[in-house]
């Protein structure tokens, strides 16, 4: 099953730059999970400063600055991997470096059977 990876972080802790001990320890997490096949992707997001929030509300487009909701503790990035179960993801979140000053949350991810033929993505096969 995938799981994804949420990771809030206060985007005022140093932290959230990135210092070089805190990205060896992304590396080395997310070269454990691919050698164990987990691997499915992995990026930062930029801060909530940057962010644009799109609704549309009878009709109207609404487009303003920002995150969706006011909070100390914004998402900063996330991680998807295909582990066997809850207590693999739970092993694999206690590791990753946000969870120490933020949080991560774990959600399963909904698989839609047929979405990726319905949207005309075709699979590349696996690299041997």
């Amino acid at each position: 099953m995938r799981y994804m990876f949420l990771l809030y972080v206060d985007e005022s802790l140093p932290e959230r730059e990135g210092s070089e001990s805190n990205i060896n320890e992304h590396v080395a997490l997310a070269r454990e999970a691919v050698e164990n096949g987990a691997y499915v992707a992995c990026n930062a997001l930029d801060v909530t400063s940057k962010a644009t929030t799109v609704r549309v509300r009878d009709g109207e487009t609404v487009i303003s600055d920002g995150p969706f909701a006011e909070t100390k503790e914004a998402l900063g990035g996330y991680y998807i991997m295909d582990c066997r179960d809850l207590d693999e993801a739970i092993a694999y979140a206690t590791r990753i470096p946000p969870a120490r000053v933020g949080s991560v949350e774990i959600r399963p991810v909904f698989e839609i059977p047929g979405w990726d033929e319905a949207i005309g993505v075709k699979h590349q096969p696996a690299a041997t």
